[in-house]
């Protein structure tokens, strides 16, 4: 921080003095900056301009000697070939996941069975269950009302 010397004007005042002075400075640098980009902008068009025209002629001649019936034949062709290894494709992963289903549920299947017959054969037979000899429940007589009330 620099001392503040015997003047009238405090040191903030005379920071945003500088710091306007450096903004001018640099903005008369400008126009030769805006000058020296606006060259390289014309000169980068120009070769841009020839690269594309020289591309279009390529492009044109090229098209004009494709034979678009053998295009669209070996388009064809090539994409029925992919349709039918896609299929192929599709075909063996779902053959693979219903060998694999079977195995899972086969395997599931026999184990189960087997802890089930595991437990029929280690559960006893129930025993009999006799029924005690109780007596009927005598039937209920219902109350009579005298007539004409």
């Amino acid at each position: 921080m620099t001392d503040q010397t015997d003047t009238r004007f405090p040191a903030p005042l005379y920071a945003a003095a500088g710091a306007g002075d450096l903004a001018y400075q640099q903005l008369r640098k400008l126009p030769a900056v805006v000058s020296e980009l606006s060259d390289r902008a014309v000169a980068s068009l120009r070769t841009a301009n020839d690269t594309a025209n020289t591309t279009a002629a390529s492009l044109k001649s090229t098209a004009n000697a494709t034979d678009f019936d053998k295009l669209r034949e070996t388009a064809t062709a090539s994409a029925v070939a992919f349709a039918h290894a896609a299929q192929e494709r599709a075909v063996a992963v779902y053959t693979s996941l219903v060998a694999h289903g079977e195995r899972v549920v086969g395997t599931g299947v026999v184990e189960a069975a087997e802890v089930v017959n595991a437990d029929i054969e280690t559960t006893e037979e129930p025993k009999a269950v006799e029924a005690a000899a109780k007596p009927a429940p005598k039937p209920r007589k219902r109350a009579t009302r005298p007539a004409g009330e």
